[in-house]
């Protein structure tokens, strides 16, 4: 089973505007919402692909509730309860574009903070791969993603981790390393303090950096040019083909599903590679966030290229 972590989940909500009028009423004939949070991406396309995935995370309050009933019935629901309200996410779409409003989310007390890493202990066991996605609330310490790992390797369960910025710099600096961890090339420039570009010879060497020592699996992801990744010693180019792009947001969720479905049923590094992007670009091929058509499977799985570089 694969268990995914989603601390700071949502509820989503689209509003689908012809246009929108500032300082006055906008009457919508549309309304759209989701459970949502990276995490919860990850979990609906884990779902849609057969494998059975738990969710956890920390909910509270109305949203909380709803969020909870709806998702999928296949899905196993572990939440921690907190004492303030799960957020709102809107989004506006518009005249062709998409205007996001967003809420920061609750704060964890210290009681809540201690209090989900012992459920997470107790869930855990149940999991042979671990999947966190997404950004820390307010309350935990950015070193909280770094303890969660601690705990996993000490169960010896494979983790996932798809998060940015001081979370994440706290996570290589700590000894409490991931299985794979997922950067796009901005991030890896940010992690960096300079520029990364998607040459092969550049992403090979910025991948033998110290600061990623520890980690099995880096995977680059390149957007439209695909991919690159490393594994153990090993150097992988993945090279996808054209496709019509619809949304693409959640993509990158849809890839951590593919990694962590991969990781779960010991798949070799080349069908790792090959069912993370494919997942990625169904996402894409669609409006809703973090689904995709299995129907298309293979007909793209073919497609892709995955050679040792």
């Amino acid at each position: 089973m694969i268990l995914t972590i989603t601390m700071n989940p949502s509820v989503d909500i689209s509003y689908h505007l012809e246009r929108l009028d500032l300082d006055t009423v906008n009457r919508v004939s549309e309304v759209v919402k989701t459970p949502g949070g990276k995490g919860l991406n990850v979990t609906r396309v884990l779902s849609e692909l057969g494998d059975k995935v738990m969710a956890s995370g920390c909910i509270g309050g109305t949203t909380g509730e709803y969020l909870t009933e709806h998702l999928d019935n296949s899905i196993k629901k572990c939440f921690f309860s907190i004492s303030r309200d799960t957020r709102n996410c809107v989004a506006i779409l518009h005249d062709g574009n998409q205007t996001e409003i967003l809420e920061k989310g609750p704060m964890l007390d210290l009681d809540e903070s201690e209090g989900f890493l012992n459920h997470f202990k107790i869930i855990l066991k149940q999991a042979d791969v671990v999947a966190i996605s997404g950004s820390l609330p307010d309350g935990l310490e950015q070193d909280y993603y770094s303890r969660m790992i601690e705990i996993a390797n000490t169960y010896h369960k494979k983790v996932v981790l798809d998060c940015s910025g001081k979370a994440l710099e706290a996570v290589l600096a700590s000894k409490n390393k991931p299985t794979v961890i997922k950067p796009n090339l901005e991030e890896l420039s940010q992690l960096l303090g300079r520029s990364v570009s998607s040459d092969i010879e550049e992403l090979k060497t910025v991948l033998n950096d110290d600061l990623f020592s520890g980690i099995e699996w880096i995977v680059v992801s390149l957007g439209s040019k695909g991919a690159f990744a490393k594994h153990h010693d090993t150097f992988y180019r993945v090279t996808i083909p054209k496709i019509s792009v619809v949304n693409p947001v959640g993509s990158g969720d849809s890839t951590v599903a593919g990694i962590s479905s991969a990781l779960l049923h010991n798949e070799s590094d080349e069908d790792l590679l090959t069912k993370a992007n494919v997942l990625g670009m169904l996402n894409a091929q669609e409006k809703m966030t973090g689904h995709v058509n299995m129907a298309n499977y293979d007909n793209l799985y073919k497609q892709i290229k995955v050679e040792e570089v």
